[in-house]
């Protein structure tokens, strides 16, 4: 599983950051975290608004921190 955090570094996508590690350590689910700080990259791929949360190359989320809750739906498709 691939997961990317989409933002230029700001507080709130270091936020996401960690909690996305925090939420798969909790699932158990190893998975590469990249970060994606180049703006050209993410407008690519349609994210506008930071930070933006993609999983497999799928935007799952832009312009929030998911809760964790949300962040285990998404990583688990359940």
């Amino acid at each position: 599983m691939n997961i990317q955090i989409l933002g230029v570094g700001c507080p709130r996508c270091q936020e996401l950051e960690k909690r996305v590690i925090d939420t798969l350590a909790e699932l158990q689910i190893a998975a590469n975290v990249e970060k994606v700080t180049d703006i050209k990259k993410f407008a690519a791929m349609g994210v506008f608004m930071t930070p933006g949360l993609a999983i497999d190359g799928k935007v799952v989320s832009q312009g929030k921190i998911p809760s964790k809750d949300e962040l285990k739906k998404l990583i688990t498709g359940k």
